[in-house]
This record gives structure tokens, sequence and C-alpha cells, in this order.
């Protein structure tokens, strides 16, 4: 009887829920939450749900007539990770999974882990003993009734990030255990795989990170984020770069990645911690001299190369005329330095692109680093603002001594000062799993006094606020808007009927759009658009008293509007062949308010040929100049270990900078191209062979590359570019090439650690012209100012204990070019020198030996700070290396004269710590 009550209790039960009516309701602006609980007020149903499986739902309006609980559950939960089972009055949500409430005919007849063969079969998964190194299952997307079909192919991607900072991790090896899929992160982190609806388990594979083992089920297509932990055991090792795997297997040519963290055990002038100094040593990369603040890369001169903080244009990235970088040691994560195949992204420079990124903030806990040395201290302090989503940090660094001028031995220089300073504070702020955002904002000054009536002073300024988000597993975008300016100025106020002000500057404006899209497994888009808006002083001068009788001059502002679009694809051939092709189109057009000379066509350019001026208003556009940029790089794999690349690059540069230096200076002007002045252009043919050997710890590569290009500035002899009027009347424009190979050994990892580069290089300029006074040379080509055939580097590090490591650098190069005086003439009484031609004899080759010592504190976990000394001796022969040589008519001769920088060796301690 009991069994009897029992069946006719539960047949009531479910006529009562199948007689249940169909919905009609409206829901404005309700959440999933909502709508729910208005089902429950009209219904019988009672709904079972964790309530943060609802938080991240969005607001919905709409409208159900006549609508099934079926129906109205699967409009509800369609395209959200949410799935139902309706049990008699009884509604339960699960997250992404189904409940069954039958197995499969003949389902324990195989192995549960097991994908059937049958279309409608489920995923089933079971408990598993993990280890300590494995995560709890994750499910990939949502189960629906057709995941069990064995011949569909399901995408799953996502971000691998560092867990403690947040930031992406690239060169991550990402397996599928007991398959032969393997992916390898690229740049942001970004990896994609395809795979069959079942179960697996993937492990990533990582320097300096724990391996992860973590077992998944594949629903359907989704996302998965992983966070790795950094390895708490304390390096003390050199590493210029993370990047071997990526360089055999990326198409791009002429890349190097240095790695702030991995250069502090390398000693250098003051014991400063220096990412672009450091770059001088790798190949390809020099400059004129030592305690020069220009960059001549693969023969091209230092206006040809772009410095981006951030995505954000740094014009001087030098402190103290080029002994330091103005870029806080702290705050820097890493540059790439694309010298070869330079990305489709990039525009405007010739030569390379130093791609500086910051450090984020750690959003976990409060924490710093710093340092205290002779010159110079440094700090960043890391503050979370919303734990594990919003950091901000600050870094600042100052000189607090000017006794470096002092000890020179020019006693002229004796009661000179120098001082500078730098900061930058960066937010970052992920907003959820697809939406983070970043803003830097940095300025560095340096006020310098050669002698007592006179101040210099200069300064970089720069704000970028950047917007990344993620649509979905295939489309990912970056908008970036960037403010940057750079200004110079000298205060005299030695003679008072004298005294002036005098100054210049530049500033520039930019906003970034750029899209990535993954086709395929074998085919990635990436594709944006750019926007420069340039503002150019190029001098004025002033009375800095109402006593004095210097008069007022202004030269024309200069503007400028720079347009790029652009579009790359890499697509892999094969396993082994890879394409890496892209397109950018620029346009310049250069606007007013300004005016403009005309001269005679058939006569060199000069006051006395000038025929008239035009006046433009402002905003007017008076010259626009187009360029057709294409972009290729090749990769073929011979193994794994071993891979050939070449690539061919196209550039245009619309801006020049002025100087009659030898090297680059903070007293250097910049102008646009004009009515005047053409635009530069430039292409290389870049070949190279990259080796790994011995488990990837000891790379080789070997590039050669060839390059020329068109319009490159220089100057007549005797010009006179500062506040002149008639600047093009000053200015030859000509034809450049540069040639070179570069050899690269690095080891890095074990005791003994470092690198091994060498570089043969020529670069050489062409001013030719009918007319024989723009001609220099006789028309032919003839070195450059920074052509130095021959540069080797030497940086070692050996690892004595976990605590205590000794470095080393040699460096030796080939002497620049410098014009000598090769005889002599009277004229009217007077002695003249006859000189050579322009750059034909050479100054003394250079070369130096630095050592230095790191003594670490102990390795206790629980303390409050770590800390390590560095203990570096710059120059350590003594070496009398010249930075330049000058010849003096004295009494009737012509005097000779040699200036060096530092002809003693240079002893430095810096204590640095981190907490």
């Amino acid at each position: 009887m009991k069994k009897i009550f029992t069946i006719l209790v539960f047949t009531f039960f479910n006529l009562s829920f199948s007689q249940v009516r169909n919905l009609t309701f409206e829901y404005v602006n309700l959440t999933h939450k909502s709508i729910i609980q208005k089902i429950e007020q009209q219904t019988p149903y009672t709904f079972y749900f964790q309530d943060d499986w609802l938080n991240d739902l969005t607001f919905y309006s709409g409208e159900f007539k006549d609508k099934s609980i079926e129906e109205v559950l699967n409009k509800l939960f369609d395209n959200t990770e949410i799935n139902y089972f309706v049990d008699l009055n009884k509604i339960i949500l699960t997250q992404k999974n189904l409940v069954y409430d039958k197995l499969p005919d003949g389902f324990f007849k195989k192995d549960s882990l097991s994908v059937s063969n049958k279309s409608h079969l489920p995923v089933f998964f079971q408990e598993f003993n993990s280890d300590k190194t494995e995560d709890s299952i994750s499910l990939i997307s949502k189960e629906s009734l057709n995941n069990g079909n064995e011949k569909a192919l399901f995408t799953f991607s996502g971000f691998v990030r560092n867990k403690k900072n947040n930031e992406p991790i690239s060169d991550a090896n990402i397996r599928i255990k007991n398959t032969n899929f393997l992916f390898i992160t690229d740049v942001n982190g970004y990896y994609q795989l395809k795979l069959p609806a079942g179960i697996y388990t993937i492990t990533t594979d990582i320097q300096n990170f724990k391996p992860l083992i973590k077992k998944i089920v594949v629903y359907n297509n989704g996302n998965l984020d992983l966070a790795l932990t950094e390895k708490t055991i304390q390096l003390n090792e050199v590493h210029i770069s993370g990047k071997s795997k990526q360089k055999m297997r990326s198409a791009v040519t002429g890349v190097t990645t240095i790695e702030a963290e991995g250069v502090k055990n390398v000693p250098l002038v003051f014991g400063e911690r220096d990412i672009l100094k450091i770059a001088t040593t790798t190949p390809g990369i020099k400059t004129a001299g030592e305690g020069s603040s220009g960059y001549n890369v693969r023969g091209g001169k230092e206006d040809q190369n772009l410095f981006l903080l951030d995505k954000g244009t740094i014009y001087n990235p030098s402190h103290f005329f080029g002994f330091f970088t103005a870029l806080n040691p702290y705050t820097i994560k890493k540059v790439d330095i694309y010298k070869g195949s330079i990305p489709s992204e990039f525009g405007g420079r010739l030569s390379s692109v130093f791609d500086i990124t910051s450090k984020n903030g750690n959003t976990d806990k409060f924490s710093g680093e710093a340092g205290i040395g002779p010159v110079t201290s440094n700090i960043a302090l890391s503050i979370p603002v919303i734990k594990n989503k919003a950091s901000v940090l600050v870094g600042g660094r100052g000189t607090y001594s000017g006794w470096i001028l002092k000890s020179l031995k020019e006693k002229k220089l004796n009661n000179s000062k120098a001082s500078f300073y730098d900061f930058i504070t960066k937010y970052n702020h992920k907003i959820n799993n697809n939406n983070t955002i970043e803003s830097t904002l940095y300025f560095s000054d340096d006020k310098f006094s050669i002698t007592a009536d006179s101040i210099y002073q200069y300064n970089n300024r720069l704000a970028t606020l950047t917007w990344k988000n993620v649509y979905n597993a295939k489309n990912n975008s970056e908008l970036t808007f960037t403010n940057s300016k750079y200004n110079f100025k000298i205060d005299y106020s030695g003679l008072p009927k004298n005294s002036f002000k005098f100054g210049y500057g530049n500033a520039e404006t930019q906003f970034i759009a750029k899209m990535n899209t993954v086709l395929n497994t074998k085919n990635k888009l990436s594709y944006g658009i750019s926007g420069k808006l340039y503002n150019i002083d190029p001098g004025y001068i002033k009375p800095s008293s109402d006593s004095s009788n210097i008069k007022n001059k202004q030269i024309d502002l200069e503007k400028g509007l720079e347009i790029g679009v652009y579009i790359s694809e890499n697509y892999k051939l094969t396993e082994k062949f890879l394409i890496d092709f892209g397109i950018r189109y620029s346009v310049f057009s250069a606007i007013g308010p300004t005016t403009q000379k005309t001269y005679q066509d058939d006569l060199p350019k000069s006051e006395g040929t000038q025929i008239g001026e035009d006046t433009y208003s402002n905003n007017k556009v008076f010259k626009t100049f187009y360029g057709f940029e294409p972009r290729a790089a090749f990769r073929y794999l011979i193994n794994n270990d071993l891979s050939l690349k070449a690539g061919y690059d196209k550039s245009y540069q619309y801006i020049h900078l002025l100087s009659t230096n030898t090297t680059q200076s903070p007293t250097d002007s910049w102008k646009l191209s004009d009515l005047n002045v053409k635009p530069q252009s430039g292409e290389q043919f870049s070949f190279g062979i990259f080796k790994n050997l011995g488990y990837q710890d000891l790379e080789i590569s070997a590039e050669g590359y060839y390059k020329k290009s068109k319009n490159i500035l220089d100057y007549k002899v005797g010009a006179d570019l500062i506040l002149n009027e008639n600047l093009e009347t000053e200015l030859l424009q000509g034809k450049g090439k540069s040639y070179g190979a570069e050899l690269l050994i690095k080891k890095s990892e074990g005791r003994l650690n470092g690198w091994l580069s060498y570089s043969y290089s020529r670069s050489f300029i062409k001013l030719d012209s009918k007319f024989d006074e723009e001609k220099v040379n006789n028309g032919n080509y003839f070195p450059t100012n920074f052509d130095k055939p021959h540069d080797f580097s030497a940086v070692l590090n050996y690892r004595l204990t976990k605590r205590y490591s000794f470095s080393g650098n040699f460096i030796y190069q080939t002497g620049r070019p410098i014009t000598y005086p090769v005889g002599k003439y009277m004229y009217n009484g007077i002695e003249y020198s006859i000189f050579s031609d322009r750059n034909q004899f050479r100054i003394p080759d250079y070369y130096r030996l630095d050592l230095g010592i790191n003594i670490e504190g102990n390795h206790k976990i629980k303390k409050l700070a770590h800390s390590y000394f560095n203990i570096s001796i710059y120059n350590v022969l003594g070496r009398n290396n010249p930075y330049s040589v000058f010849f003096v008519t004295k009494n009737g001769e012509v005097k000779g004269y040699k200036t060096s920088i530092f002809s003693i060796p240079i002893p430095t301690i810096t204590y640095n710590f981190k907490f």
C-alpha cells in the first residue's frame, strides 16, 4: 500500500509540473538574478546556484511571450557558461558542465576518461590523485549534447601571465601530455590550441618559473588563462635576452632583447645598471665615442633611431652628456631593439626601434627596490591600489654631486656643475579578464654649467595611456594615446649687455589603434593605424634683462601631421617555413603657419638665388609626401636548434636632426621635411643563421646586412645652423650605404655566462651635385663620422658561489674617421692650413677593460630586504682613449690636441636592496 501511495504522489507532481503554463513577462534592465526571481514568483520552480556565477553577467531587456521554461532558460543563458537541469520543481544551475539523469548505453564497457565515438555521448571525468604541481580541473567552455563528436576540433586560447604582477610571459612552452601538441607563447603571452572534446593534461615550461600541470576538460571553443609562479631561487647570472627559443622560431631578424634584471652584474661607469649602455656591447649598435648621447645602429645616423617608452617617444634618452641613460633602471622591465626586420606597426625612422617597456606594479603587496651609488641614487616603489587588480609603480633617480667635472684634467671645467633627475610613475588596472588599462607619466631634467656665467638645461616629458582589450579567443586590440615634449635652453648672464635666453623644443601627440586577429593556427594578422602631430620650435633668443642689447628673434614654428596604416601577416606555410609579411603606408603633410622660400632650380640654394617666398595660414597643408613601406621576413627551420632567416625592409623618415657636431649633443635641434628638405628613405636586406647548442644554454648567431638610403642630411663646410632663417641654404642631402656582418655567442646558464660579440661594418655617405660648392670629396662616397669597421665586446660573469660572482667586460673599436690638416699655404701674409678630404684619416683605436664583483646578502626568505653590493673598476688599464682630435694654429704652427673623457681607472661601490 505504501508503495502504491508513493507512485500516486510522484504521478501527481509530474502531472502538476507538466501543466505549468508558459511564461509571459517583460524585463527592462534586469540582471540574470532579477529575472530568476521573477520566474520564481510566477511559477512553482525554485533555482539552486552559486551567487558568484552570475555576478559578471550583463543586464537584459526584452520580452517573453508564451514561452516554455526551457525556452526562457535557453535564451537567458545563451552565450554564458551556465547550464541547467530541471528536476520537478527544482532548477539546478551548473557552471559549464551538464547534469545527466542517466548514463549512455554501454558506458561502463569503456574507459570513463575516453571520448565516445557517438556524437550524442557526453565527456565525463572522474576524481584523480593530484600531486603538488597539479591544479584542479579546468573546464573549457560550456558542455552541450554534441560535445562528444570526436571529429570536431575546438579552439581554446588564453594568456600566460606572471602570478605576481600579472605581466605577460613570452616564450613559455605549453604542451599537451602524451601528444605532439606544442605551442610557444608570443610577446603578449598569448597561445592557441585546437583539440577534440575530451580530457587532457597541459604542462608549462619556462626558465625562472615553476612548471604548471593542469587537468582540463575541453567542451567547446573557449579561453584558459594561466598564471605561473616565479621560482624563489635568486640567480646571479647575466642575460641579454630571454628569447633564444623565439629567435629560433620567429621570422624576425636583427632583434635584441635586454632584460633589465639580468644586467645588474655588468660593470659600468659609476656602477649604474644601464640597459642602453649594455646594448652597445651587442652586435650592430655603437656610439660615436665615450660619453656620446647618440646611438648608431647598422651604419645609421643618430636621428634614425626611434626611442619609445611604453609607446611614447623620447627624443633624448640620456643624462649628463650621454654618461647615463635617462631611465630609472629599477622601473624598466626590458627593451626590444629592432635593427633588422622592423615590425610594420613602427614607422618614422630608418635604422632601428628601441621599444622600452616599464614594469607593472605589484598588485599583491607593497614592495620596492633601491640603489645607492657615488653619483646617483635610485628608488622604485610598487603600491597595490586594488588587490590583485590595480597598482602604482613610482620611481625616482637623482644625482647629488658635481664632482665628476671637477675630476677631469681640464682646469677650465673644475668650477663646473652638473645635476639631473628623472621621475616615472605607472598605473596598471586589470578591469576584468578582457580589459586592462595602463598609464605612464615620465619626466627627466638636466642642468649643467660649463662656465660660471651660463646655465644649460634640457628635459623630457612623456604621458601615455593604453587600453588593452581581448574581444574573444581570436581578437584583441590596443588603443594608445601619447604626448611627449623635449626642451633645451641656455641662460647666459655673464656680461649684462650681452645676457640672453636661448632655447628650442619639439613636441608630438600621437594616437595608435592596433588589432591582432588569429585566423587559425597557421595564420595571424596584425593591423592598425596611427596619427602623429609634430610641433617644432626651431629656436628663439631674447634678452634676459632690460640692460641687454640682444634683440628678440624667433624662427618660424614648424608643424606636420604623419599618418600611417599597416597590415602584417604571420603565416606558417609548414612547420619549417614561416613568413612574416607586412605593408605600411605613410603620409606626411607639412602644415602652416609658415613662410617658405623658393629658389632658382638651376642654381645652388643661397640668399642670392632666392626668387620669392610663400606664406601659409594656420593648419594649411603646403606640401605632402607619401611612402610605401613593404616589410618581409622569412624563416626556415632546419631542425629544432638551427634556423635560417632573411628579411627586407623599407622605411621613410620625415624628421631630421640638425647637428654639426661629430656626436649627438643636447644642443642639437630637429627639423621637419618641407618644400626645400626632402624626407629620408632607406632599404635594408638582411640574412642570418641561428643555432642553439647544449640544452639551449649556448646560442650562436651570425647575421649580414646591406642598407642603402636617400636624402641623408648633411651640411656645407662651416654651416651655421643656429637661428638661421635661411637654413636650407646650409643643408646638403645625399645618398648613404652601409653593410656588415655580426657574430654573437651567448651563454645564458651555468657558472660562467655572458656573451661575445663582433661586428664588421662600414658606413658611407655620398654628397654629389652639379654644383661644386655642394659637393664633398668630389662627389664620391666617403666614411661617415661614426664608421668603425671593427667592434668587439666580451661581457662575462662567473658565479663563484650563490652569493659571490665576478664580472668583466672588454671592448675594442676601430677609431672613428677624422679630417686632418695635410699642408699649409700663405695668403696676404697669413698662414692657412690645407685639410685632407673629409674623414680620410682616423683617431687611435679604442679599447677598455672593466672588472667587478657582486656580493649578495644571505638568502633567507624571511628578512626585511634582500641586498647586494657591486664593486667595480671602470677602465682598469687606465687607457687614455681619445674622444676627439682637433687642431689649433699657434705662432704660425699647426698643433694637434687630443681630448679624452676618462684616462684613469674609476672605482665604484654601489649598494642595492630589494624588499
